[in-house]
Formats: structure tokens, sequence, C-alpha cells
């Protein structure tokens, strides 16, 4: 993410209103791009300016953001002005992000110029559509708008407003009105926009406080460029398990049995077992991350920062901590998911949180909850279980906290006692060792073979039949790697098939590379 930057050149009081001053803001739903317009054009024609805003919404969440503009300026000579409804590329004085991306769709646009244009935006992410279900890791690359701001802005702000925001209990509209009294591009007081902000009822104190901080932020960076907030570091991110004293064994067992490039992955791979299981499967993740170190170790891993165990401390606990109906029922139930619903929502005391969700279990989800035994045995009687299949298989609308059905869920979530002697665990540890012993396998001749083979575990993912396609995808990558394993280019070919895998969620890329493979396999 951007670095939180300050930079500012304040014009004198009065300046540019011989002609309207522009403002265009770009905000998505529940950001509050309409009270802040209303504010910006109250705050004008409360010092007798003649004010005029307009918006074209976006069509949907992440298809596109609602764009505000706003010209405003004082009558002349008595006369009102003829204002414009749509901001004009290269004729916008202000332009308001709430959202990174969306300051570099404005650029893009060239609503942003590096000789009059005064940026403010959030370096804060919400993820378009496209971005969350991409196959693998489709979150788009900022670095482009980072550079883009630089060049193309003559003054920017930009920091993260929708944090601040959070923490006072506002929302982001409230933190962008104190950052624009701040900028100074308006010839108006501080408490001016204050009075605006006043004049409103509901969420007045909590805007009120939201604005005064962000208008400090801006004035502490006045100088220069603001430090950056530091990300959390692995050590620093909170356990979601309640402390044990046989988890912090685990953990200084870890600090001495595994080298230090891979320790952060590690610590974080063994608190996401732990949490999807209990302590002992913990364990389990720690004895089998040893012996994958010792293959490492013998195969030259220290020449290369220890590769292989790194990747295999972050995928390897992907592997054990499975999606299964026992797990999702888990984490709908948590109190921590309620809470931070109430957030996102931004409830007040006193409202009431309902919430209905679609579940669709198959009779495979139900089957993989059984004792092993009792599964397999299920699965070769077809007729019955597709007897049972017609009534499971079906949509249902689930309202999470009505007390029947957070009974229900809370019951499956507990079942986690039960989980290790499942059909559905038997079948994910076989397909896991499989797995690793294909990398384990390659990394003593081909070293990043074997880290390209554990890269592979991205192609498994989600639940049901997100689930079977990724694990189908995954299966054709491995038996199509095996074709080229003797190659010296074996690393590039699996890479090739991975990335074909990820970025092409009906297959057909997978297929073509394959087919490629087998021509000169």
């Amino acid at each position: 993410m951007r670095d939180e930057t300050v930079r500012l050149a304040l014009p004198a009081a009065g300046e540019a209103t011989e002609r309207p001053i522009s403002i265009a803001i770009v905000a998505m739903g529940g950001q509050g791009g309409g009270v802040l317009t209303d504010w910006i054009v109250q705050l004008a024609e409360n010092h007798g300016w003649v004010a005029q805003s307009t918006s074209v919404p976006g069509v949907a969440q992440r298809t596109g953001a609602t764009i505000y503009y706003i010209e405003a300026m004082p009558p002349l000579d008595g006369r009102k002005p003829i204002l414009s409804l749509m901001p004009t590329p290269g004729d916008v004085d202000v332009v308001m992000a709430a959202e990174f991306m969306e300051a570099g769709r404005s650029i893009l646009r060239g609503l942003v110029t590096p000789d009059r244009t005064t940026l403010i935006a959030s370096n804060h992410r919400s993820f378009a559509i496209g971005e969350k279900i991409a196959p693998g890791n489709g979150i788009a690359d900022g670095g482009a708008v980072t550079g883009a701001i630089g060049i193309a802005a003559k003054t920017e702000i930009i920091f993260d407003l929708n944090a601040l925001a959070i923490e006072h209990g506002s929302v982001i509209s409230a933190a962008m009105f104190g950052a624009l009294a701040s900028a100074g591009v308006l010839p108006f007081s501080r408490e001016s926009y204050l009075d605006v902000i006043r004049a409103g009822e509901k969420g007045a104190k909590a805007s009120l406080r939201t604005f005064e901080a962000a208008f400090d932020r801006v004035k502490i960076g006045s100088a220069g460029i603001v430090a950056p907030t530091q990300p959390k570091q692995a050590d620093d991110i909170p356990s979601p398990v309640t402390p044990d004293p046989h988890l912090a064994g685990l953990v200084a067992r870890l600090t001495q049995e595994l080298p230090e490039p891979a320790l952060a992955m590690a610590r974080a791979g063994l608190r996401k077992v732990v949490d999807f299981q209990d302590v002992a499967y913990g364990a389990e993740y720690l004895d089998i991350l040893k012996t994958l170190h010792a293959t490492d170790r013998s195969s030259g891993g220290a020449a290369r920062a220890y590769a292989f165990t790194q990747t295999a401390a972050k995928y390897l606990a992907n592997a054990m901590a499975y999606d299964d109906v026992i797990r999702v029922a888990d984490l709908k139930t948590r109190a921590g998911r309620r809470a931070r619903i109430e957030s996102e929502l931004e409830m007040s005391p006193g409202q009431l949180l309902q919430t209905t969700e679609f579940m669709h279990p198959r009779m495979e989800e139900v089957m993989g909850m059984l004792p092993a035994g009792f599964g397999r045995w299920l699965g070769a009687r077809p007729r019955l279980f597709g007897w049972l299949d017609r009534r499971v298989n079906k949509g249902r609308r689930v309202r999470t906290y009505s007390l029947p059905w957070f009974l229900a869920l809370y019951v499956v979530g507990g079942l986690r006692g039960l989980r290790r002697r499942s059909l559905r665990h038997t079948v994910e540890t076989a397909h896991r060792d499989g797995w690793l012993k294909a990398a384990t396998d390659a990394v003593g001749t081909n070293y990043q073979l074997g880290v390209e083979i554990l890269q592979c575990r991205r192609l498994v993912k989600g639940y049901s039949d997100t689930h079977s396609r990724g694990l189908s995808k995954f299966d054709k990558t491995l038996a199509a790697i095996k074709l080229v394993e003797q190659r010296e280019d074996a690393a590039d070919w699996a890479r090739r098939l991975r990335e074909a895998a990820l970025k092409d969620a009906t297959g057909r890329e997978l297929d073509g590379v394959i087919q490629t493979i087998k021509s000169f396999a």
C-alpha cells in the first residue's frame, strides 16, 4: 500500500474566485459521498456563494463508483454564474477519492492535472468483484497508481482516511471533509466547516471527531511526508486461539527446529492449524514441516534461503486447514464474526442485527463428515446416495442468528473433535501426502521444481463446488508436471501450468498448455 503522503501548497485566501472552483468526488455506496457533497455546497452557500452539484451513479459495487461534481463561486457584479454539470478533464481544482484505485481512475479520466489539481485520497483498498473471484491472487497492483499520483497531481494528500474514520466512529466522508479544510483550497475558515457539520443531527458528534482528526493529520504533515503506518508483523498478529501452555511449547519448538527465514510464515501457519483443529494437530503440522526442512537442508536449501521450507510452511497450513462443513459452521457462529459485521454496518446501540445466508450443501459434504468406514460404505451405494442427495441438495435461506439455526450451526461447528476420524479428513490427508511426496521427490534433483510443486497448492481452495473445481485443476497440473519433470526447464513449465490454471476459471488455458506439453513429451 502507498505510504501516507501529505504535500501542501496553500493558496492565498480568495484565490481562484474569478472562475468557479471545481471539485470532483468519487465514492462508493455507504461512504457518504452524497453527504460530503451536501456539506461542501452548504459551506459555499453559507458564505454567499453560488454552488451547484450533480452526480453520476456507478452501476454496482465495484463496477464503478459514483462521481459527484461541484462547482462554486461568488456572484460577480450581482450576476449569478452559469455552472457546469460535469467535470472537464484538465479543469478540476480538487479531486477527492474515497478509495485508492478510484484515485487511479480519476487520473486516467484526466481529472487530475499537475498544474492545478489537489488530490485527496484514501490509500485503503475496497476490492473489486473481479479481484475477489479470481482463482488465484487477483488483487490489482497499486504500484501504477502510486507512481502516477506523484506525477499527475499538483498537491497530494494521501493516507488511510477510512481507518481514521472507523477509529472515531464515523464514515470516510467526515475525514475527507477535514482533509479538504486543512488543505486550504477553499477560502473558508475551519470554524465554517465545523458549523456545517454541527447543523446536522444524526452522527454529528462522531463526524466532528473525525473531521478534527483528519484536519490535524494533514497539518502534522504540512512540512513534508507523514511516516507510513508500519504493517503488523507475524508476531504482532493476535492469535485467534485461547492462550495455551502447550501452544507456547509448540512455538518454542518451532523456533528451535526451523531456520530464521521460515519462522514468520511457520508461526502464522501454526496458529491457523491450531485454530482449525487443536494443539495436537499443530504438533502434527510441525512434525511434517520438520521432515520437509530436513529434505530442504540436504538438498542445498541453505544457499536458497530455505525457499522450500518457507513455501511449505504456508501451503502445508492451507492444506491442513481445509474448508469443510464443520469449519464453515464454526466460523459463522463465532462472536468475532458478528462483531465484525456490526462494525462494517456501523450499527448504533439499540439496533438489531439479523443475517440471512444462502446455504446449499451437497450430500458429498454430509458424507464427508461421517466416519471414514461408514462414508465409504455409503459412497459405494449410488442408489442410496442419490436418494439422500435429492433430500439434502437444496438451497436454504438460513437466518444465522435466529435461535434454531444458530444452535444447529453451533452444534455442527462443535464436531471438530470427530473431524480427524471423518471420511473427508482421510481423503484430504491422502491427497496432502501425495502432493508432499511429489515435491520432496523433485527437490533433490531440481530444487526450484520442488518449490513450484508446493506452490501448486494455491489451486485448491474454497468449499463445495469451488473446492472440487480447484482440486480437478490441481490433479491435472501435477499429472502434466510428471511429463516434464526430467527436463531442465521443468520448473518453468510447472509455473506456466499453475499460472494458466489460476488465470482461467474454465480451464481452457490450462488444457492448452497441457496439449503443448504432450506434443513434445
